[in-house]
């Protein structure tokens, strides 16, 4: 029986594969879902799907990847790869046993598979490009495992920074955050002894876990109804395509045999095929009109997404501790002399150890050496938990600055162009454009205090490629798989990163923007362009003192940090697109300190802060520029 199962519900993928396949890799057209439902007779509806989809493209050239519909292609064909390799685990799973109730203590655990059960249930939810109205966009398309759950398009990375979502060719204004140990975020919190927010998910700690008491959960419930992203314009549309899923069993084992039994209207699907944003709903967030009953019923199913993705994302197939490092601390690891040297100066003139923590001692008085340990009971996660603002220049590559025109649903990406300024927290904290609601009145008062400051990120799985790119630094002989660094992706290497961090406050800062540094420097080597956000700088970086080798010798050791060493890492061998090389020789750009330097763009003159970012009580102090 359960091999009759198993190949039926393969028989269900492949032919959704099959039709995913036919259109997948076109953008979702602005005629289709609720817009033609509602304007249009039903004979008009079909004539009109089968007209080209427009493509929204307000970019002037050479902002844009090339092949980047194929590149989008390839990460769909990967994703499905690993959803039917998900689906096989779910059927190979004894199911788990539902104890029967009895009097007394007893609470509804599924005992046996129960573990696996919801995170496997996770895992088909984030591999699932169902979720999302043109059926063109998973969770995973901005977050592959060979990337250490980040961005997995190179040229993307090099370029437009953040990834088209399902209407293409809208795009974030924010690197993809890495999902591994995110789980690991507490609810974000305000420590009046230190002043310093900790906790929380996203760049900008919006997903505060304010109510699921769970940041990671209520992260996975960004993306489905960003605008930007899957496009949902309704978190209703979650629960009705789930209703649809061919795991919609499992999910009835887990959280209740009638839990997506909801009465949706008619018109549900032609709602859910149209994108967030588009003017048809004249900004109504819950366009599907149901019942008071049914309205929580959905929400309850919308809760029950987010806490299956977490609990696959803190799973060990996400999270698991299997790096070089790990085997170190457990005396199974013999770390090689430039990575030892960069541990030691990762705790100690690198001063790195003050916000990605790892239990030792960062503060040496000259000639003392570090004789701390770490911990091995609960290996570090390389973070403080809290946000910082590292002083990063403007990025005008990033696609969300020309996103000013209406795309072909009405809908506007950024009407401030350029003169929108980043402030993340601070944003935030003021429930302003771009980011979400803030829902502690008493946070708003620190607005000013964080604006510019983001989430400080774990530096595990920092280095993570696939296996035949094994580096993401250019020029050192080894094809490499282009990432890119901070919230804004102005950094393109960890060589990069580290000279930043070592020289952002040196000679080496000019008063310009970036791609006007002046004659006789190099930007991101003898030039770092002006600050975007000048703002409660971090203050611990920027001045060091690293020699290059000493830089070098960091990223060394930042590399011990990648999951898959001890064990091989799941679903890291999905990548089937193609690694990166360069010549030294003829490509001066060819190398960890000059990698991206080939796509730099001069920003164009900066119009002051929009007053609907930067002129929001409290204001910043002092006023940004």
């Amino acid at each position: 029986m359960r091999t009759t199962t198993k190949l039926i519900a393969l028989l269900i993928l492949s032919a959704g594969v099959m039709t995913a396949l036919l259109i997948s890799t076109r953008p979702i057209s602005a005629t289709g879902g609720a817009q033609q439902g509602r304007g249009k007779g039903s004979e008009g509806k079909g004539n009109d799907r089968d007209q080209p989809p427009p493509v929204y493209n307000p970019y002037p050239p050479g902002i844009l990847p090339a092949g980047l519909d194929s590149e989008i292609a390839r990460v769909l064909r990967e994703i499905d790869v690993i959803e039917g390799r998900a689906i096989e685990r779910w059927h190979s799973l004894p199911p788990p046993t539902r104890l029967p109730q009895r009097p007394g203590p007893n609470p509804p655990v599924l005992q046996g598979t129960g573990t696996e059960s919801i995170e496997t249930l996770g895992e088909l939810m984030l591999f699932d490009k169902n979720m999302s109205p043109g059926r063109n966009q998973a969770c995973t398309s901005c977050h592959m495992p060979y990337a250490g759950w980040s961005g997995p398009i190179p040229s993307v990375n090099l370029t437009i920074i953040a990834y088209p979502g399902t209407v293409h060719f809208r795009a974030g204004k924010r690197t993809a955050q890495r999902h591994t140990y995110a789980p690991f975020f507490p609810v974000l919190q305000y420590n009046q002894e230190q002043g310093l927010f900790f906790g929380g998910n996203f760049w900008d700690s919006r997903a505060t876990g304010y109510r699921l008491r769970n940041p990671d959960a209520e992260q996975a419930q960004g993306p489905p109804v960003d605008t930007q992203e899957m496009g949902f314009p309704d978190t209703a549309c979650v629960a009705f395509r789930l209703s649809q899923a061919v795991y919609k069993p499992l999910f009835e084992v887990l959280w209740g045999k009638d839990s997506l039994d909801i009465k949706f209207p008619p018109d549900t699907e032609e709602i859910c095929e149209t994108p967030g944003g588009a003017s048809v709903f004249g900004g109504d967030p819950e366009p599907i009109k149901l019942t008071p009953e049914e309205r929580t019923e959905a929400d309850t199913v919308y809760d029950h997404w987010g806490a299956s993705i977490d609990a696959y994302e803190q799973s060990v197939q996400v999270s698991n501790f299997t790096s070089k490092f790990d085997a170190f601390l457990k005396s199974n690891y013999t770390m090689t002399p430039d990575e030892m040297a960069g541990f030691q100066l990762f705790n100690g003139k690198g001063n790195c150890n003050s916000c990605h923590v790892d239990g030792r001692g960062t503060t040496l008085q000259p000639g003392q050496v570090d004789t701390s340990t770490t911990a091995t009971a609960n290996p570090p996660v390389f973070t403080c938990f809290g946000s910082a603002n590292e002083g990063l220049p403007l990025n005008p590559r990033n696609a969300f600055y020309y996103q000013t025109t209406p795309d072909s649903f009405g809908f506007i990406g950024n009407p401030y162009g350029f003169g929108y300024r980043d402030l993340g927290m601070g944003t935030f904290l003021r429930s302003g454009f771009g980011s979400g609601p803030n829902p502690n009145r008493n946070w708003i008062q620190f607005a000013p205090m964080v604006d510019g400051q983001f989430q400080v990120a774990t530096t595990r799985n920092v280095a993570m490629t696939p296996p035949q790119c094994p580096t993401t630094e250019a020029g050192t002989g080894k094809p490499y798989f282009q990432k890119e660094f901070f919230h804004n992706g102005y950094i393109k290497s960890l060589k990069q990163l580290v000279h930043f961090y070592n020289t952002r406050d040196t000679s080496f800062a000019y008063p310009v923007t970036s791609g006007h540094c002046p004659p006789g420097t190099i930007e991101r080597v003898t030039c770092w362009p002006m600050k975007e956000v000048p703002n409660n700088l971090d203050t611990t970086t920027g001045m060091l003192g690293l020699t290059d080798t000493e830089e070098n010798q960091i990223v060394a050791f930042l590399e011990t940090l990648t999951d898959g060493f001890t064990a091989p890492y799941p679903n890291s061998d999905t990548f089937t697109g193609a690694c990166m090389t360069c010549n030294p020789s003829t490509d001066p750009n060819c190398s960890p300190s000059r990698e991206g330097n080939g796509e730099l763009i001069p920003t164009p003159p900066l119009p002051p802060c929009a007053s609907a970012i930067c002129g929001v009580a409290p204001l910043p102090s002092p006023p940004i520029p």
